[in-house]
């Protein structure tokens, strides 16, 4: 089938799919609109699919086309590497690296990864994203190179490493009634108003599982997005909060707060770094998302 194939129709294909536009895919391919109505007409008949299918006065791209164009992107990446003969030095590369993850990696974490990559790659520029859960389905979209968050399995749809795991405990501020006591009951941990972090993965929603199972409901009493304002508030009120074990003990050396055992056993934090497909075999991303995964796992603040 492949001799059969003009290869600058991969080409057209891919410029249509990410356009979903005749007449600007003809543009940027610097040809007639007629001329890529006709390279349409070929795809579909080459690929079995209508490609693209008109609903209102938009073109959108059948559940095929969306496949195929998670594969071209691989397939383009790798012919340019190919035809490449330079090998990557990071001290050349030049562009825009996008971040996305919680707030409290941003205050502990990207300092030390801005760090290393100014002076491994002085010429990169880095922008950071706070992540939010819909996010994992619009990486492509929303120009997300990595991003880092927690998951109780390896995600979907994305590829990613594995980068740590810890548990559940109950944070609270050093004076807290509950602070000198050895271990906490579930009566303990209801008692008390929580605070809830809502920014980045998905923190505690496990503790509320294992509760309703026994019939109970804590009450959370503040939702905020940012962990700065949930530990302002900590250390000047009697609330809980239920964090990751590494976020606690990490803020433990900053703020006077104490942690406990929660007293039930909750589904573990399983933490990756993650990335769009068509980024496996691209040298830059490779070494940048290398050395960030050792960076997070070899942290004073490591996950």
């Amino acid at each position: 089938m492949l001799n059969n194939i003009n290869l600058n129709l991969l080409r057209s294909l891919h410029v249509l799919l990410e356009e979903c536009h005749v007449s600007r895919a003809a543009q940027r391919l610097h040809i007639t609109q007629s001329a890529v109505s006709r390279q349409l007409a070929q795809l579909r008949e080459l690929c079995g699919d209508p490609i693209l299918v008109r609903e209102g006065n938009s073109l959108i791209p059948t559940p095929r086309a969306l496949v195929l164009k998670q594969k071209l992107e691989a397939l383009l990446g790798e012919f340019e590497h190919l035809l490449s003969d330079k090998p990557f030095e990071p001290k050349d590369w030049q562009g825009e690296l996008v971040l996305a993850s919680s707030d409290y990696v941003a205050q502990y974490l990207l300092p030390n990864i801005t760090q290393y990559l100014n002076q491994a790659a002085p010429k990169i520029d880095v922008a950071y994203r706070l992540w939010q859960p819909d996010f994992l389905e619009k990486m492509h979209d929303l120009g997300i190179h990595l991003a880092t968050s927690m998951f109780a399995e390896q995600p979907k749809g994305v590829s990613s490493i594995k980068i740590g795991e810890d548990n559940s405990v109950c944070l609270m501020k050093d004076t807290h009634p509950l602070a000198s006591k050895n271990s906490l009951s579930v009566e303990d941990l209801t008692a008390y108003s929580h605070i809830k972090v809502t920014g980045g993965g998905d923190k505690d929603s496990s503790t509320d599982v294992v509760l309703k199972q026994q019939g109970i409901e804590r009450r959370i009493a503040l939702k905020v997005p940012f962990f700065s304002a949930a530990i302002n508030t900590l250390v000047s009120s009697e609330h809980l909060m239920v964090v990751p074990r590494h976020i606690a003990v990490n803020l433990a050396r900053h703020w006077p707060i104490a942690h406990k055992e929660l007293p039930f056993t909750t589904q573990a934090h399983q933490y990756w770094l993650m990335w769009h497909p068509k980024y496996d075999s691209d040298p830059a991303h490779r070494w940048a998302r290398e050395q960030i995964a050792v960076l997070m796992q070899d942290s004073d603040y490591s996950i």
